[in-house]
């Protein structure tokens, strides 16, 4: 897991491979796999962020956060299904040892990055975990789920939480889900134009697509380590965590979209 240990390596905190595995109904081969962006604090490590932009970098394992709390709610109500969570957490912070714009890294699948930000590092983590979850823990279909862009802010505010999908049946049932719970998802295009994007000049890929399209662009650098699985990919960036009150949803962690992950896999 070179991609993973990259952005870790930065941090004098060892990182963690977090696998939960409930099996609600072992005569399935079905398993669905959630797989959270685990950043348990994001300088933007040597691409460093404002102090600003610091403050509330403590939320960057939103994504984590809610497979964990989603995992708890299936296991608790005993959901007749099989769902597994992955959780690469680590740190991205700066040191002597930390990754640096213009490094390549490997990856688990085999295909190569040109790291232009270190500051695009959650799709580095993410890329390992959906590697694993696909190719290790034989995952039929996979969400991910993180606070990924912001982009994905400057898109749709705090509202509606972003998605990008190679499967359209399977992004139906995620829906229908999200409208059972109040959790509002918006899908984003995957036009191949944008692929196009993230193509590297002296890897396989780089790991940001430029300012235009941010969220779908990381997005779609996702999808390049689920060998075609099934797959969604929820941008929570501007949902998981709110500067203010905002109808039954406190100031800060909202929890979106635990319901929605719940319903997912107990419904559909």
């Amino acid at each position: 897991m070179k991609a993973f240990l990259a952005v870790s390596q930065g941090s004098s905190q060892e990182p963690q491979l977090i696998v939960m595995d409930y099996k609600g109904n072992p005569e399935s081969i079905e398993k669905l796999a959630l797989v959270g962006k685990g950043l348990t604090f994001d300088s933007g490590g040597y691409c460093l962020k404002p102090a600003n932009g610091m403050e509330t970098m403590f939320s960057d394992m939103a994504g984590a956060a809610s497979v964990i709390g989603a995992m708890k709610a299936i296991a608790k109500s005993k959901v007749k299904k099989n769902v597994v969570a992955v959780v690469a957490a680590c740190e991205n912070l700066i040191s002597g040892a930390a990754y640096k714009p213009g490094d390549i890294i490997e990856s688990m699948s085999g295909k190569t990055i040109e790291v232009l930000n270190t500051d695009a590092e959650g799709r580095l983590t993410l890329a390992d975990a959906l590697w694993y979850a696909v190719k290790n823990l034989n995952a039929s279909k996979v969400v991910d789920i993180a606070t990924l862009t912001g982009a994905c802010i400057i898109a749709l505010g705090n509202v509606n939480t972003g998605a990008v999908t190679n499967n359209e049946e399977f992004m139906k049932n995620i829906k229908k889900a999200s409208h059972i719970t109040g959790e509002p998802i918006w899908e984003l295009p995957n036009n191949d134009e944008y692929r196009e994007l993230i193509k590297g000049t002296f890897a396989d890929l780089k790991n940001t697509g430029g300012r235009g399209a941010g969220a779908i662009t990381a997005g779609l650098f996702l999808e390049e380590f689920v060998d075609n699985t099934p797959w969604i990919h929820l941008d929570i960036a501007g949902t998981s965590y709110l500067s203010k009150k905002q109808g039954y949803l406190p100031k800060g962690a909202t929890g979106i979209p635990v319901k929605t992950l719940y319903y997912l896999a107990k419904e559909f």
